[in-house]
């Protein structure tokens, strides 16, 4: 168990999370949060954002690295874990992690709501197939395709905007008799050409053999059914669901009071049933769940977390201390020396302000790394690969980049099974194959996935739960993962970390990374209309977010 405790540990890195942290942070106070993947929350799924005070016009995930950056600039801490189980009672209480066990005088709750899921028949058949649930992550595979929106939210018609980008045409299909989120958007879904409204409608079910070919759908009111069937031109099309959320409370079942639909109860003031223990964001009750308002949830549950330890602390007589926390997050936020800086820089897809980054990351290496791309000089992805991997190298005293041309060295080839462009391998400290590849280029979300593989395989590298270790280990056959990716994916890089992370911790495995927008006989071949999908030894297929621990299960 970890020794430290916390004055605080917030659970989830989302909105209301990051507010949580930041106003926790700036008051001095011990703190810890905790993010089952990658920060930013349903937030970072937002293509657009013009309703937030104070920034006319942003991204979600634009947003929350901002949030991000400003809790750090605070000291306080972020550490991927899933909480397993938790101990809200007493004084100092415990959280089960798959990254450990953490003591906290407070909690606060802020795991957020995913995406709901109808239940109709052939929606989980079809997920990846033809159903999805991001937009963002997956509209660019149904270009020139007809889609349908289920939904009458604000998600469902910002959706619909967005996915007029790609499809052919968009269908809006809500039960409600009219939309539910605010006219001026819903205005605009109603004027735009490229979409139909249906309301008082309802998906039936969905049909097909590997892909989507067939939906049904009822009118409410009058009963009547209709259908909508792929063209043989087409071939399929796509339903996007918006239809709500289910909030991310099951771990905290039986131990704080919840309603019926799972969410957390609280007074105004954030506490729930337990003292101590705190809920902010959109898995509480409330009329209105936007980012504006799970930002307000965090600060008010972090004033109330601040006064509720500094009562502790004072009856327990345990003397304020200075935080020292601060003092390493301050070193990272600065380069040690500046031999770390390239000599002009090759790749496009860096600036200077993201050098220095990398460069703070790579000075953290214990063990050296080398990155071996082979270059097809036809293959202009393969060139732009080369060109960052030199570039990545440059930034790293123990990093170091091999070069080749396809066919110059066929030894090389083998070793780290170069069969597709373009290609780059990690070798680890005794130049030795990882087992780990990306054939890609790593740019947008994927650039922090290609760091971590690095800073995993050289260490020290993220912490992982001793019992997750024995699972990867216990892997005692020839595996290969593939996880198709866009680079627009938010969801993709958790994915293709914990991948990577089997594939480092047990030779039996090898992960790729494949941007499926390279290889569209792979898409074809698997009929993958999503991402992040997940290929096991070129059979087994799964789409979705996925932990370490889901992923061994599906291995096995």
């Amino acid at each position: 168990m970890n020794k430290t405790i916390y004055d605080v540990i917030i659970i989830g890195a989302g909105a209301a999370g990051m507010s949580a942290g930041i106003y926790s942070g700036r008051a001095k106070m011990k703190t810890l949060v905790l993010e089952q993947g990658s920060a930013g929350g349903q937030a970072k799924t937002t293509n657009e954002i013009v309703n937030y005070p104070g920034v006319r016009h942003t991204t979600g995930p634009k947003l929350m690295e901002e949030m991000h950056k400003q809790a750090e600039d605070f000291g306080v801490k972020f550490t991927q874990a899933e909480v397993l189980e938790a101990n809200l009672e007493g004084e100092v209480k415990v959280l089960k992690t798959t990254n450990g066990d953490f003591q906290t005088r407070s909690v606060i709750i802020a795991t957020g709501a995913t995406p709901r899921q109808l239940g109709f028949p052939g929606e989980a058949e079809y997920r990846g197939r033809g159903v999805a649930y991001c937009a963002t992550c997956d509209g660019e595979f149904y270009t020139g395709l007809e889609v349908f929106v289920i939904g009458a939210g604000f998600a469902a018609a910002e959706e619909a905007i967005f996915l007029t980008r790609f499809a052919r045409k968009v269908t809006v299909i809500a039960r409600e008799p009219e939309f539910t989120c605010a006219k001026t958007i819903a205005d605009k879904v109603l004027a735009h050409p490229k979409i139909e409204v249906k309301f008082n409608t309802e998906v039936v079910e969905a049909t097909g053999d590997e892909l989507l070919r067939r939906v049904k759908f009822i009118n409410n009111q009058t009963g009547e059914t209709f259908e909508h069937v792929a063209s043989e031109e087409d071939g399929t099309f796509g339903i996007f669901i918006f239809a709500g959320y289910v909030p991310q409370t099951k771990v905290f079942n039986g131990l704080v009071d919840m309603d019926r639909q799972g969410y957390i109860i609280t007074d105004e003031n954030m506490h729930t049933s337990v003292e101590g223990v705190y809920a902010a964001g959109d898995l509480r009750p409330k009329m209105l769940r936007q980012i504006v308002t799970a930002v307000s949830d965090g600060a008010i549950a972090s004033l109330e977390a601040e006064k509720y330890v500094a009562h502790e602390k004072e009856r327990l007589g345990i003397v304020e201390e200075e935080v020292v926390e601060e003092a390493p997050k301050q070193e990272v936020k600065q380069p040690e020396a500046p031999k770390a800086a390239p000599v002009g820089g090759r790749s496009a897809l860096l600036n200077d302000a993201l050098r220095e980054q990398i460069g703070t990351v790579l000075s953290r290496m214990e063990n050296n790394v080398t990155l071996v791309t082979i270059v097809d000089p036809s293959n202009e992805k393969s060139i732009e690969l080369r060109d960052l991997v030199i570039d990545i190298a440059n930034l790293g005293d123990k990093l170091e980049a091999v070069v080749k041309t396809k066919g110059e060295d066929q030894a090389l080839e083998e070793k780290v099974n170069a069969d597709k462009y373009p290609v780059v391998a990690l070798l680890n400290k005794d130049g030795e194959y990882s087992g780990v590849k990306f054939h890609g280029v790593p740019g947008g979300h994927e650039l922090n996935s290609f760091l971590l593989a690095i800073y995993n395989l050289a260490g020290p590298g993220q912490a992982l739960d001793a019992s997750v270790l024995e699972a990867i280990k216990g892997i005692d056959k020839k595996v290969n993962i593939k996880v198709a990716v866009s680079l627009s994916c938010h969801l993709c890089p958790d994915v293709v970390v914990g991948a990577q992370r089997i594939a480092i911790e047990n030779p039996n495995v090898e992960t790729e990374m494949l941007d499926i927008a390279n290889f569209p006989e792979l898409k074809t071949k698997h009929k993958v209309m999503s991402v992040p999908c997940m290929i096991i030894n070129d059979e087994k297929v799964t789409f979705g977010s996925k932990s370490i621990q889901d992923m061994i299960n599906f291995i096995a």
